[in-house]
């Protein structure tokens, strides 16, 4: 397995191959200066025969996606051994799941998303491609989350709730009503804060 990006995301990945038994040849980055992380070599070119799987080691989800459709190879998933993933759901290619999440009955996970430490995804759940579901935030039952959408940190989505693609929900909110693409949203209730999105307006024509 090789890890593309030398980041603190890569870290954590790194942990969770390690804890499963995979063994990591390297990781790829295109800064000069790094040539290794937690004792695993980095190099800087992609090799022209790439066979091994690669996770994409990178928080920004149009920069996972770009590198995605630049690569020519398999894309390897992982999934911490603490984490509780149900035989009924799906993770798609290049999706990491983090130590202490939950991924419950009936839920789809997409490509390259990533369910942070100790999330929780209820039964029915829908996670788009490149999504980011963060540390301890929860979805209830049949929720939804577009592409490249971001759910920080402790937040709180009630049952049934539809979340479009690239959006900003804020660390802690509580989420009871939909959430159109590309806003920016917080607070207790989630209230929709910024309609111009930058998030939003630097992945339009990515997804």
């Amino acid at each position: 397995m090789y890890l593309y990006g030398a980041s603190g995301h890569a870290k954590v990945i790194i942990d969770i191959l390690e804890a499963m038994g995979v063994t990591i040849e390297g990781l790829l980055d295109d800064n000069p200066a790094i040539h290794s992380l937690l004792g695993y070599p980095v190099v800087h070119a992609v090799p022209e025969s790439l066979h091994d799987e690669v996770i994409i080691s990178i928080g920004d989800p149009a920069v996972r996606r770009r590198i995605a459709e630049a690569l020519s190879c398999r894309f390897g998933t992982a999934i911490h051994p603490s984490a509780q993933v149900s035989p009924h759901a799906g993770i798609g290619c290049g999706s990491v799941v983090m130590q202490g999440a939950i991924v419950q009955a009936g839920s789809e996970v997409g490509q390259h998303a990533i369910i942070n430490s100790g999330a929780s995804v209820d039964h029915d759940c829908h996670v788009g491609d490149y999504a980011h579901i963060a540390p301890h935030a929860t979805l209830c039952g049949n929720v939804t989350v577009g592409a490249g959408s971001w759910v920080g940190a402790g937040a709180v989505v009630i049952p049934g709730i539809s979340i479009g693609r690239g959006v900003m929900i804020g660390a802690g909110a509580v989420v009871v009503r939909d959430i159109p693409d590309g806003m920016v949203a917080y607070g207790n209730p989630c209230r929709i804060r910024n309609k111009n999105n930058k998030y939003f307006n630097e992945l339009r024509g990515v997804f």
